[in-house]
């Protein structure tokens, strides 16, 4: 008998930081032989709501047997509107804090969420934001994302999912909110100090969004809402800076801890010195 082989669909309305490399956290190298991954994606837009409803009504085509799906502010009525599609086909939302408000909808649907408190809103107003500028503050969280370990949360929360499908159990979906501490506890730096740089960053990125929002939905002069921007795209910047120092020591002690996917039963693998073996 062949072994299951669990269908995932990711449906991306919009884009957070988290949601960059959602297919990947799950199967780094494309070697997995017990998940095939679909993604349907509306791009930049998520309004009106039909936008995301077209998308998930696409993804539904597709007969995923658990559905990803993330957005900027989980709580806007098209992310609500894809929801009440997904029926009884698990699901977990994966979104930024202000997402929080629709945390009790989400449970009343029997459904996950994973919210992470540093994928900060990007300073979207013209004058400002071009094409290479929100290239650089993406990557700029993406590196956060990564160091402090929000994305190894995400990854372990998710796998703990598949695992339960793959092996016919009832799934027990996430209900977190990562903060610091939950996302450098997942990175498990072994020098204190690195931990420290990672904490920092991380909340520095939190802090982020305060000032996005103000200056995009709250000031309308240019001369009052240009420097907020370009403070706040100053803070993720030295937030990645500081999280690229944390990843430097544990690298200088040979302690960067590594858990790639194993290719055939889904489960993590672990090693810490670079010339270790994986087990």
């Amino acid at each position: 008998m062949s072994e299951k082989v669990l269908k995932i669909g990711i449906l991306k309305n919009g884009t957070i930081g988290s949601s960059l490399l959602l297919a990947f956290l799950m199967d780094e190298r494309a070697e997995s032989t017990r998940i095939s991954v679909h993604e349907v994606t509306s791009g930049a837009k998520m309004h009106p709501p039909e936008i995301c409803t077209k998308t998930m009504e696409d993804l539904l085509k597709w007969g995923p047997e658990l559905i990803i799906m993330s957005s900027p502010n989980a709580a806007l009525p098209g992310p609500k509107a894809a929801r009440e599609m997904a029926g009884n086909i698990p699901t977990i939302v994966i979104s930024d804090a202000p997402a929080k408000k629709s945390i009790d909808e989400i449970k009343e649907k029997n459904m996950g969420y994973i919210l992470v408190n540093c994928d900060s809103m990007i300073g979207a107003r013209r004058p400002f934001l071009d094409h290479i500028e929100m290239s650089i503050f993406n990557s700029d969280l993406l590196k956060v994302l990564a160091i402090t370990g929000a994305l190894q949360v995400i990854a372990e929360e998710l796998n703990k999912v598949i695992l339960d499908m793959l092996e016919v159990r009832t799934p027990v979906l996430p209900n977190i909110i990562i903060d610091a501490n939950k996302a450098t506890e997942a990175a498990k730096f072994s020098n204190p100090y690195a931990r420290a740089k990672a904490i920092a960053a991380f909340e520095i990125a939190a802090t982020v969004s305060r000032l996005t929002a103000k200056a995009c939905f709250q000031l309308k002069e240019r001369s009052d809402y240009m420097p907020l921007l370009a403070a706040a795209h100053e803070m993720m910047r030295n937030a990645a800076l500081m999280c690229d120092k944390a990843r430097e020591i544990e690298k200088s002690n040979d302690t960067v801890i590594r858990r790639p996917h194993h290719a055939k039963k889904q489960i993590f693998l672990s090693k810490i010195g670079l010339n270790d073996k994986e087990e």
